[in-house]
């Protein structure tokens, strides 16, 4: 089948990437639909396809205030033209779920989570902690229309494929849809452990966006003076910079091959926020690396307490401190870290996905696909 790739935006190698990455294995000349495109922000795999991007592409700024645009986003991503295209894979953790397929096209969602911006963490990005007074006012008209074309525009899709039992719940929740669970692949052939003694360092790899609450593990360490290195780049970083005491490093966009070197010799990677599912939880357990996680969302269903990692109950600074503090003395079980890392290979992924295509498809008026 003719088949296209919707995408929210190419501005940087993320979780999404990688899924995005496993799609183009499997779809090599599909082209890309894609709000905007930074070039060279992504893999070579990635921008080997044709990518076409939306009028949002010459806005002014875009490149590094694209968020502030949010609001034009339903209507960039449907004015693309994808009639043409029997088959539409969108990878959608914003807006690109949105897309208008053709009647008689297949669209399968692999959602990463529903918008959370206007969802499940609207408070982290728009709270009374993160805007001022105007915006605060501003903004609830706005989000009233995003929630509106959002539950609005799921109808669009054929199958909602959730990239974990928790963000499985919140398409019910926020779509009243019910959805397939595929794990995202993790390149578990290339993140593998090595034997070396383990440092007393510990990791975050993280976007530096609000909902990742990375000044929660910020305080614990300003507190703590353990050496913490953070990887990772984002809108968060001169202000988390600024709260940040001398034994908190910053080392930005980093390759595959330092990252790997960083999960092999930290004492644990840290994460200390609710995450959709968590794939440098996967990568750094494929290395052999015990986590240190907030016990909500995708985590619960990858680490296992006092084997693979150790869960903390509240999102605060002191019972972050608390786990780190503990860590030293528990004799984690490598062997299942890596069987667990195991599970979750891109060729699983591969082959349940292609399962999930019809090789003859009609869709019915009411959006179901059948053979």
């Amino acid at each position: 089948m003719r088949t296209a790739i919707i995408h929210d935006w190419l501005t940087g190698m993320r979780g999404g990437e990688k899924v995005l990455e496993a799609l183009c294995d499997l779809f090599p000349s599909a082209p890309i639909y894609t709000l905007i495109h930074n070039r060279g922000s992504v893999s070579t795999k990635i921008e080997s396809h044709t990518i076409r991007t939306s009028f949002l592409q010459h806005a002014p700024l875009i490149k590094k205030h694209y968020r502030h645009y949010l609001p034009l986003f339903p209507k960039a991503i449907e004015r693309f033209q994808i009639e043409k295209f029997d088959l539409v894979i969108s990878s959608s953790h914003c807006v690109a779920k949105g897309v208008i397929p053709s009647p008689s096209a297949v669209h399968i969602c692999y959602c990463h989570t529903p918008m959370r911006y206007i969802w499940s963490h609207y408070d982290d990005y728009f709270g009374r902690h993160r805007t001022g007074f105007l915006k605060r006012i501003a903004l609830p008209p706005v989000r009233d229309y995003l929630c509106e074309w959002d539950v609005s525009t799921n109808q669009r899709v054929n199958q909602f494929v959730a990239n974990s039992r928790t963000v499985a719940a919140r398409i019910k929740k926020f779509y009243g849809r019910e959805s397939k669970v595929l794990y995202p692949p993790v390149d578990v052939d290339f993140f593998t452990p090595a034997e070396s003694d383990r440092g007393t360092f510990f990791l975050i790899v993280s976007a530096l966006v609000p909902y990742k609450r990375i000044e929660v593990a910020i305080e614990a360490f300003n507190r703590n003076g353990k050496p913490l290195v953070i990887v990772g780049t984002g809108p968060e970083y001169k202000r988390l910079k600024k709260i940040s005491e001398s034994n908190i490093q910053y080392l930005g966009r980093i390759d595959a091959a330092e990252l790997r070197e960083l999960y092999r010799k930290t004492a644990a990677l840290i994460q200390p926020a609710e995450e959709d599912f968590g794939i440098n939880i996967i990568e750094a357990l494929a290395c052999r690396c015990p986590v240190i996680a907030l016990s909500r969302g995708g985590a619960l269903e990858s680490i296992i307490e006092q084997e693979t990692g150790l869960f903390f109950n509240d999102l605060s600074a002191s019972a972050l401190q608390e786990a780190v503090d503990k860590i030293g003395s528990i004799r984690f079980n490598e062997v299942l870290m890596r069987e667990t890392a195991l599970r979750f290979s891109p060729a699983r992924f591969r082959s349940e996905f292609q399962r999930l295509i019809p090789e003859k498809t009609a869709v019915t008026t009411d959006g179901i696909s059948k053979k």
